[in-house]
């Protein structure tokens, strides 16, 4: 393993990490962090895979928390695989070198959709070095079982909303994201547009300053990534960090039924459902998600 620093330092004069973008190489592919609050640290890996990482950003927990958004390797100013092999444990290694890199003892991640399966599979690689797990809006699965799953859960969302012409066409976003109709980046985002209504619980009734949350959204694709099916459900219960399972009540990508899966399989693990909410419930619901996550990670503080 090769690494390099293109930061002169990542720790401010006082000692605490510097808040900003960071880089450093990895076995020769450039990974981008970006770190902001003061606080434990939490590692923030974002979904897709190819979401951005400020689709993420936390500005309430960043109060409380050292927040390290973590531009997932093929994405952004990360640097692309040049084999194009992005299994989950090669996802989970370049995170566990950034907390490496951070100096971070045994800290808490935070995962979004993609990034939970990512978090999932650290946890199981790395099973001592977690101080806890937050899986959210996620599942212990990527194949055919949940893509049949998702398939029937637009379908239930489109129904729930049939005088909405913007949730009709969300359902035929999705059929076209997974049929291969995105190849490149402009079209994937495009495509993502249109489905973003689905992601909600409600999606017209968000607060104003989503706009600026929706025009900022980004997308990287990379031609050369390899399909990859993924499946933990049979060891979910070797897991030894403290964990946490959010889902929306209504999430159509992954809902309720691996949220509680994953709970029944997890020893110890604590299981929240936002109420009708959506996939994407730090942007709907930010106060209710901050403290859901503040109160776990303040459980997990006391019982050491």
């Amino acid at each position: 393993m090769r690494e390099s620093f293109s930061n002169s330092s990542i720790y401010d004069s006082r000692g605490a990490l510097a808040l900003g973008e960071h880089k450093l190489s990895i076995d020769g592919v450039e990974q981008s962090y970006y770190v902001a609050g003061r606080g434990p640290v939490c590692l923030v890996h974002a979904g897709g895979p190819g979401f951005h990482w400020d689709y993420m950003r936390m500005p309430l927990l960043e109060k409380t928390m050292t927040v390290v958004y973590i531009e997932s390797i093929g994405t952004g100013s990360s640097g692309m695989l040049p084999d194009g092999d992005y299994n989950m444990s090669r996802y989970a290694y370049y995170a566990h070198k950034v907390a490496e890199h951070i100096g971070a003892r045994r800290p808490y991640f935070l995962g979004h959709s993609h990034g939970g399966f990512v978090g999932l599979q650290y946890a199981l690689d790395y099973p001592d070095e977690l101080g806890g797990l937050i899986v959210y809006s996620s599942a212990p699965c990527m194949g055919p079982d949940i893509g049949m799953e998702q398939v029937w859960q637009i379908e239930l969302y489109a129904q729930r909303w049939p005088d909405r012409p913007e949730a009709q066409d969300a359902k035929q976003a999705w059929m076209d994201l997974i049929t291969g109709a995105a190849q490149d980046s402009e079209s994937t985002l495009n495509i993502l547009r249109r489905l973003l209504p689905a992601f909600f619980g409600d999606y017209w009734n968000l607060p104003e300053e989503v706009e600026e949350w929706k025009a900022n959204l980004n997308f990287t694709f990379d031609p050369n990534r390899k399909p990859h099916t993924w499946d933990v459900r049979d060891v979910l219960h070797t897991i030894l960090a403290p964990a946490l399972i959010l889902v929306g009540e209504n999430d159509f990508n992954c809902g309720p039924r691996w949220a509680t899966e994953m709970a029944e399989k997890i020893p110890g693990s604590q299981l929240y459902t936002f109420e009708e909410g959506g996939h994407m419930s730090h942007v709907e619901n930010p106060q209710e998600f901050t403290r859901v996550v503040s109160d776990f990670v303040s459980q997990v503080i006391r019982s050491k």
